[in-house]
């Protein structure tokens, strides 16, 4: 084979020519682009990545938007499965947010709003119904898709991969994921408006709470990307959660999410008064004295954080402890008073959720 492998300098000028500057000069600093040891291509097939040899290339860089990719998961298994261990993956797509600004300032003022709602409806509300979803990919083919940058971050997880960069660059959101695992393969991500969520109940076995979708889909891989970027805010919360949607914290401030958690009430699952059912990753934060504790009774509706309104995780854990041990000696007494504070100081101090 007489050809030639392309200079640092071809790369150069058909990256520019392709992405433009910036573009070049964010991937030159994530990746060593002299070696040859990556693949830079443009394809939303996965055909096209599976004919790469296996674990041949350290890096692979995809320029096309995953708006454009049908089967986002497929497309990142098999990227998964091309690279080694700590093998890097760079890729693109238009985010929910970048696309609403693009189309506020292209069009006019009420036009705008307008078409950003029918187009939010066609291309985001309607590949996530159950009745809508194979008729909607059937005729768009999956292509310009609406996809918020929670949702492909949390993709990402699913399928091995831990981010390691983010930036965005003109229109468009740009991630360098690395290879960390084989992907989860999960048939059942929340994806719907009504989700089951994974959650600490008594003895620690894993119950399935039922709420409303307040966050974006895949986001449950994100907790310890979240927390590790982000930390707590005032009142044990993540700080600044881009994964929540705009309807879900309307959702949440008024804790229309969390009446389905009725069913799990009725199944006796949770009781009306307790402390709050947690995911595992927030599970872990507390201290294993407060997890031995937590497990022995069953977690509630109400928690005691509306009663003491606790601001730090320390003071979530202390005021927790506090119920925990009242309620362990005088069950109804503790209940019946933790629930009246809880009222009072919602009803008349307007103690909301996040």
């Amino acid at each position: 084979d007489t050809r030639k492998a392309p200079t640092q300098d071809h790369i150069k000028q058909v990256l520019i020519g392709e992405a433009g500057l910036d573009v070049y000069q964010f991937i030159a600093s994530q990746i060593d682009l002299n070696n040859g040891n990556h693949i830079i291509f443009s394809t939303t097939s996965k055909f096209n990545i599976e004919r790469l040899p296996g674990y041949h290339f350290s890096n692979l860089v995809n320029l096309k938007n995953i708006n454009d990719i049908r089967y986002i998961n497929k497309f990142f298994e098999s990227v998964n499965l091309k690279l080694p261990k700590h093998g890097v993956f760079i890729g693109c797509l238009e985010t929910q947010e970048q696309r609403k600004v693009r189309l506020f300032r292209k069009l006019p003022p009420g036009i705008n709003l307008l078409y950003y709602t029918v187009d939010f409806i066609i291309k985001r509300v309607l590949p996530k119904l159950h009745i809508t979803k194979k008729l909607y990919f059937y005729l768009s083919k999956g292509k310009n898709r609406v996809i918020s940058r929670a949702e492909i971050l949390g993709r990402l997880y699913c399928c091995g991969f831990e981010v390691i960069n983010e930036t965005f660059l003109g229109d468009r959101f740009f991630f360098v994921a690395k290879k960390e695992k084989p992907p989860t393969y999960d048939l059942h991500p929340t994806y719907g408006p009504v989700i089951k969520l994974g959650r600490t109940g008594k003895d620690g076995k894993i119950i399935k709470v039922y709420k409303l979708r307040t966050m974006h889909p895949y986001s449950e891989y994100l907790q310890e990307y979240v927390y590790t970027h982000h930390y707590l805010k005032e009142g044990g919360k993540f700080n600044n959660d881009f994964r929540i949607s705009t309807f879900g914290r309307y959702l949440r401030k008024f804790w229309i999410d969390e009446t389905l958690m009725i069913f799990n009430l009725l199944r006796g699952e949770l009781k009306l008064v307790g402390v709050r059912p947690l995911s595992i990753h927030y599970f872990n934060l507390y201290t294993e004295e407060l997890q031995r504790k937590r497990i022995q009774f069953k977690p509630g509706l109400i928690p005691p954080f509306y009663a003491d309104l606790p601001k730090t995780l320390e003071e979530i854990m202390a005021s927790e402890m506090r119920y925990l041990e009242q309620y362990e000696k005088h069950p109804f007494r503790t209940d019946v008073k933790y629930f009246f504070l809880a009222f009072y100081n919602i009803l008349f101090k307007h103690s909301r959720s996040n």
